[in-house]
């Protein structure tokens, strides 16, 4: 430990990975103080159902959240089968032997994510105060104050429904643009939404025609609908700090380019950044080591992707349908290759982040919206 340890220890931000990076601290015994602009955690998800990945490593994510003393006092629900649909309406079950992903709910409620962070972190005595709006913090700090740019957008609806659990996926560009449109079933509740790559201001159009989609295929009731919507931002920076602070999660741009999965990196990434202050370590060392050459392997997913068009995601589906374990499947395409490894400059001139962030010069910056790194 070094001398921050008896300093209090500032954090911008209160979603899982400010929060990850609170209860961390707060284990080794130090002061911590979180700032959070909204009135409560998870505000602008609206009780948003959302996947924490479970194919990154051969461990159970719960049993890595566990090992690291991070809560996993929240509802969630295992996911292993599902159906996928292609633009031509044929219909495929995908199955894996364990969870592909666990199924959670994002907002400030009971049960949630958010809130089982946020209990975690009050009971070690981090103090989080609400409605607080930070402009500058000086080191020691950490800087979580999600996505600064919009290279994704989620638009669709939560609502009531009495339609069993599970989970539907559909890829077409027609529907969701560079990307994929789902159905998401747990407990009377459900979040439809396309997630598009491009053609933003088309938003409704594609809205309407997923609706429309699901209704006509699976059956799709809502009752209650209610609109929301999300942003995702995309980024691989060299530096991951601005001045001396570590930058954690969205604001850090650390996401999967591929499907937008990205609360097990942003976690990770607060789990990271707490130790290297406590250590007194590279915190740029330490992510790269963690998961970097993961983003740059979903770098290259993504640009694949996005080159398929209809009948390459008809043909991508048929594909994933035949492995008899999906979870396998993605833990594979998700770790590098000396293919991957070739392709990632192509990939990283052909996917680029809306983001343009410059350089910080400044040591002592104490701007929370630093502008920090290069993209690499």
């Amino acid at each position: 430990m070094n001398a921050d340890k008896d300093n209090t220890i500032q954090i911008a931000g209160a979603g899982p990975a400010g929060l990850a990076a609170a209860i961390t601290l707060a284990h080794a015994g130090c002061k911590v103080i979180v700032h959070e602009a909204q009135p409560d955690v998870g505000w602008r998800f609206k009780r948003d159902f959302q996947g924490l990945e479970n194919w990154t490593t051969r461990q159970d994510v719960l049993s890595v959240l566990k090992d690291a003393d991070i809560t996993t006092d929240f509802e969630f629900l295992p996911c292993t089968n599902g159906v996928t649909i292609d633009a031509w309406g044929q219909t495929r079950a995908i199955n894996s032997t364990e969870p592909i992903f666990y199924l959670v709910e994002r907002g400030p409620n009971p049960g949630s994510l958010d809130h089982a962070l946020l209990e975690q972190a009050q009971e070690l005595g981090v103090d989080v105060m609400f409605n607080s709006r930070v402009k500058q913090l000086a080191y020691p700090a950490i800087l979580a104050t999600g996505p600064k740019a919009a290279d994704a957008i989620a638009v669709g609806y939560h609502f009531e429904t009495n339609m069993p659990n599970g989970y539907w996926v559909i890829c077409d560009n027609d529907l969701a643009p560079g990307g994929y449109a789902y159905l998401l079933i747990w407990n009377g509740k459900g979040t439809v939404k396309t997630c598009m790559f491009s053609d933003f201001k088309n938003e409704k159009h594609y809205v309407q025609r997923t609706v429309e989609r699901f209704q006509r295929l699976v059956g799709l009731q809502m009752n209650n609908p209610v609109a929301h919507g999300g942003a995702g931002n995309f980024y691989i920076p060299v530096r991951a700090i601005a001045g001396k602070r570590p930058v954690v999660g969205e604001q850090a741009g650390f996401q999967d380019t591929l499907w937008g999965f990205g609360i097990r990196h942003a976690i990770t990434s607060g789990i990271l950044a707490a130790r290297s202050i406590l250590e007194n370590t590279d915190y740029d060392a330490n992510w790269h080591s963690e998961f970097k050459p993961m983003l740059r392997v979903s770098a290259v997913n993504r640009a694949l992707y996005s080159m398929l068009g209809n009948r390459g995601f008809k043909w991508f589906l048929q594909y994933v349908s035949r492995q008899k374990d999906v979870r396998d499947f993605l833990f594979h395409q998700y770790h590098p290759t000396l293919f991957k490894a070739l392709l990632y400059p192509w990939a990283d001139h052909r996917v680029k982040s809306l983001r343009n962030d410059a350089a910080c010069s400044h040591l002592d910056c104490e701007c929370v919206w630093c502008r920090m790194g290069d993209e690499h």
